[in-house]
């Protein structure tokens, strides 16, 4: 199985090349979307939004996660291996919380180079060729070169901010509801935000935070967009209270 997870958006081009390229290599394989409008250019949010998702994705399982300004660039492309899941994509962060908190993580440096390859392009010249070897266990060490971490790492523990507003206007943070007091109070800006837990507990039009169901703490409003009413946009810092 090949999961994609990106910020290309759905209505251009990308998507359906980077698929046609996974099709020709392993026809046999499942791909699946799984996200593709992570907020552009922001490795930070996709990578607390990846590591949220990682326990839900089969073991086994290969990612090409791709949100990468710096395609091109000077910065490497590289494998993670996680708990028993395969990740592709550039060493820029977005793979690091997701290796930083696995019990178990590899990671290797891609040295395979398509001839062919575009500037602007690696998700369908580098990530996708190389997912596909991974699907069909088939790279080699001349392919992939081990090494002790990777170059780019974020904090494990969250990050206090909007990482992600869904298609009903809620804003998901990057902070684990885990260890999370339900008398705490979340603040944005001059807004309060206390806990419920399901939209049903709160009148239809309150807002509130709550636990997700990738564990992420979130903003929502009951029967309304959060992020719409209250001018919640990606980027926007929270704290406690």
């Amino acid at each position: 199985m090949i999961l994609l997870f990106t910020d290309f958006g759905s209505s251009d081009i990308y998507v359906g090349q980077v698929k046609a390229k996974l099709t020709s290599l392993v026809p046999t394989a499942c791909v699946i979307d799984l996200l593709h409008d992570v907020p552009n250019f922001d490795a930070c949010a996709g990578a607390y939004l990846l590591a949220a998702l990682h326990e839900s994705l089969p073991l086994n399982s290969v990612t090409m996660a791709v949100v990468d300004p710096g395609v091109g660039s000077a910065r490497q492309p590289v494998v993670v291996e996680a708990d028993g899941r395969w990740y592709v994509g550039p060493d820029n962060g977005l793979l690091s919380v997701v290796a930083g908190r696995a019990e178990t993580a590899r990671v290797w440096r891609i040295n395979w180079l398509n001839p062919h390859v575009s500037d602007s392009f690696h998700g369908r010249d580098i990530f996708a060729p190389v997912a596909a070897m991974l699907e069909r266990q088939e790279w080699s060490p001349e392919v992939l070169n081990p090494i002790e971490c990777l170059d780019v790492i974020l904090d494990t523990h969250g990050v206090e901010k909007v990482i992600y507003i869904d298609h009903y206007g809620n804003a998901m943070t990057g902070i684990s509801g885990k260890n999370i007091n339900d008398a705490a109070v979340l603040n944005l800006e001059d807004q309060s935000f206390r806990y419920a837990r399901v939209f049903s507990e709160v009148p239809a039009g309150d807002a509130f935070w709550y636990r997700n169901s990738i564990g992420l703490v979130e903003i929502a409003m009951n029967c309304r967009s959060a992020a719409r009413a209250l001018n919640i946009t990606v980027g926007d810092a929270v704290r406690w209270s």
